[in-house]
């Protein structure tokens, strides 16, 4: 059973889960859709006994079968093929993730828990429901509104509602104070989100693999600049040390990756000078390399060991009621490199099937 990745070519990140999955001997693919149509091919079929092969440019080989899949930084399907279009990707994406769906695969993470997973208002509020204090905040349109906010919270921060800004290569934009003379006029032009600054003595980075939890936490210098408040910004001699999680925080977390159907989450928090812990978002394919090379915490080795676990064994098949045909198969994914003479997968009916008594014009 065969752990695929889905990444782009320069993920360090993903090299270091790599390095562990090799040492157990399980067979690691690693991918990037965006590779599609040129170096990497696909095809399935839905008269065929469930099984994968998939291949990294450049070889040939066969997998019976994904054990799981993780979606780290896979690029857009099909942006780099030979004619790239809009509608290229629409349909690249819809087979690739269709064909894996079908797959029977465990996800880190599933696709549609991650796209959801990725909107910071539904972020807040499901850490609010889940009993993690959240610092007050407002995304708004409407300037009168952002003046109001700001009257009741003096001390407040800006920040983007969506992430990196998406250009090439992407752009991070970091957290800022607002000025106490802002007028917020601009809100009009787009949407804004305005939240308490949270006075902080340190910053918290907490990983959630499955149910394992894994904390780091960052002093903030005595001397920093009041004015960074960005923990990837602020110059700061402080590193990054390991932590023990609160009781209270560790349920509330796991209450939340339950919710939003996640196996991996990167929890950033602020902690203030009564230790509280004040959830700030959960980056559901956030980097961890960092926090790893400066604590020793054992991040790499335990998403590979989530990845290798084996999945559970299928229920028995139920037997077709006699006097009734059924050509129900599972489904072929191939990934190969494209070139002159790619063969695509042949139909293998399941044993027993109607569709296997008449499959004498049907390849093995």
């Amino acid at each position: 059973m065969t752990v695929l990745i889905l990444t782009c070519e320069e993920d360090v990140t993903a090299d270091m889960v790599v390095v562990h999955l090799n040492d157990t001997g399980i067979p690691v693919v690693r991918l990037d859709p965006a590779d599609l149509t040129g170096s990497v091919a696909l095809s399935g079929s839905s008269c065929t006994a469930r099984s994968a092969v998939i291949s990294p440019p450049g070889t040939a080989g066969e997998h019976r079968g994904l054990r799981s899949v993780w979606v780290r930084r896979p690029g857009v399907p099909a942006a780099r093929a030979a004619e790239p279009s809009a509608w290229l990707t629409e349909e690249s994406a819809q087979a690739l993730y269709g064909m894996l769906r079908g797959s029977g695969a465990r996800w880190m993470n599933d696709p549609d828990a991650a796209r959801r997973a990725r909107h910071k208002p539904w972020q807040l509020r499901l850490a609010q429901t889940c009993g993690l204090p959240v610092p007050a905040t407002l995304i708004t349109t409407f300037p009168r509104a952002a003046r109001e906010f700001a009257e009741r919270y003096p001390d407040l921060v800006v920040k983007p509602v969506s992430g990196a800004h998406p250009q090439d290569p992407p752009r991070a934009v970091p957290t800022s104070r607002v000025p106490p003379e802002t007028d917020f006029s601009a809100v009009a032009f787009g949407p804004t989100l305005l939240q308490r600054r949270v006075p902080k003595r340190a910053d918290i980075r907490l990983t959630a693999v499955g149910d394992r939890l894994l904390a780091a936490r960052k002093a903030t210098a005595p001397d920093a600049d009041p004015a960074e408040v960005d923990v990837r910004f602020a110059a700061s001699p402080e590193p990054w040390r390991p932590v023990e999680v609160p009781q209270r925080v560790a349920e509330a977390v796991l209450e939340y990756v339950r919710a939003a159907r996640l196996a991996y989450g990167a929890f950033d928090f602020a902690e203030d000078r009564d230790g509280t812990w004040w959830f700030l978002e959960c980056n559901q394919s956030g980097q961890f390399g960092f926090v790893e090379v400066d604590t020793g915490l054992p991040i790499a080795r335990t998403i590979a060991g989530w990845l290798a676990r084996p999945e559970p064994p299928e229920p028995a098949p139920r037997p077709v009621p006699t006097g009734r045909r059924s050509d129900r198969a599972g489904l072929a994914v191939r990934s190969v490199r494209a070139g002159p003479g790619s063969i695509p997968a042949r139909c293998q009916p399941l044993p027993g099937t109607a569709g296997a008594r008449r499959a004498g014009a049907v390849g093995a």
